[in-house]
């Protein structure tokens, strides 16, 4: 009897594994999407423009990947 539940318990696991690997994939493209997004909006930016945000040109993939993490958390 344990031996048919064992097999019952990992009957679903592929499906769970795939579903949260599906999920996963889903979760990296929309960071991305939004971190490319950001890069391309703020580099189209002045430097005088970036400074009146507080930014320099060197801190954009931070600031974005910053907003692209912040964007997948919520």
């Amino acid at each position: 009897m344990a031996a048919a539940t064992h097999q019952t318990a990992l009957k679903g696991a592929p499906a769970t594994g795939l579903a949260s690997l599906i999920e996963a994939a889903k979760t990296r493209f929309v960071r991305y999407r939004v971190y490319r997004r950001t890069v391309n909006e703020l580099s189209e930016l002045s430097n005088r423009e970036l400074a009146d945000l507080g930014l320099h040109r060197s801190m954009i993939r931070r600031v974005a990947m910053q907003a692209a993490e912040e964007y997948v958390a919520h």
